[in-house]
């Protein structure tokens, strides 16, 4: 299925676009985005993965030319705010980026939630059940943030409050996990599910329970300077999800789409 709609969306480019030739100069949109398998992710030498395919779609419907990069979180943001870059796909939303990030509609429904070692009977419901726990957490991150929300929730609450190990990333803190040097990892499910396979450990570390459902979209600068352009964007948008297109690419992947708001 994942293989049909990829050939879809390349037909789909190449019949609206005529190959690009007949856009304007300023009909293009840079992309930029951090390597989060399984919505993200290079695969020889090309972003791919379900994230970039809405998107492609999308602009296919809309007749933008797009492009697609994959750096460090921090570098993909800096682009966008300095400009040169455009947009950015499978982010989360919090108060601090919506100053400055126009954000599209949902694309991702997911959650956060507790992965730890197999030997853990921990099935996740009340915050009094991890006191004390040592967690690894991706950072800089929404997820980060949300885990210290959780930290500050339970120091009030009179609870052995959490410790925060921030790992550069999820894979180093779930590999900790499955030799006990961690008693959990803090991330998103589908997330630590795909690293999960990827490292071989598996059958050493398991998904606890949710603590939270969130969201993920694509955003562009609030300082972008066509609005037009953005406006073709979002109604093409539009839509795909309305006909269902878009929620087709994303449950090939078996991933779950979001309601639009």
């Amino acid at each position: 299925m994942v293989r049909d709609l990829r050939a879809w969306i390349l037909v789909a480019c190449g019949i609206g676009f005529g190959g690009f030739g007949v856009l304007a100069q300023n009909d293009r949109l840079r992309f930029v985005t951090l390597e989060f398998a399984p919505f993200i992710y290079g695969e020889e030498g090309k972003v791919t993965g379900p994230g970039r395919d809405v998107i492609a779609a999308v602009c296919a419907e809309a007749e933008i030319e797009c492009t697609y990069d994959i750096y460090p979180w921090r570098r993909a943001q800096k682009l966008i705010r300095d400009g040169a870059a455009d947009g950015m796909m499978v982010i989360g939303r919090n108060p601090k980026r919506e100053k400055w990030v126009r954000f599209s509609p949902p694309m991702f429904r997911t959650e956060y939630g507790f992965f730890v070692g197999s030997g853990d009977g921990l099935s996740f419901s009340d915050l009094s059940q991890i006191a004390g726990y040592r967690i690894g957490v991706f950072a800089p991150s929404n997820t980060a943030n949300s885990l210290k929300t959780i930290r500050d929730k339970m120091a009030a609450k009179g609870l052995e409050p959490i410790q925060i190990e921030e790992r550069p990333d999820d894979a180093s803190g779930l590999r900790k996990v499955s030799v006990g040097r961690l008693d959990a990892v803090y991330s998103n499910r589908d997330r630590g599910f795909s690293i999960l396979k990827a490292e071989g450990i598996d059958g050493k570390v398991r998904y606890a329970g949710a603590h939270r459902v969130l969201k993920y979209y694509s955003g562009f600068a609030r300082a972008f300077p066509n609005q037009a352009l953005l406006d073709r964007f979002d109604a093409a948008w539009s839509k795909l999800f309305r006909r269902g297109e878009a929620q087709k690419i994303i449950a090939g992947y078996s991933l779950e789409p979001a309601l639009q708001d």
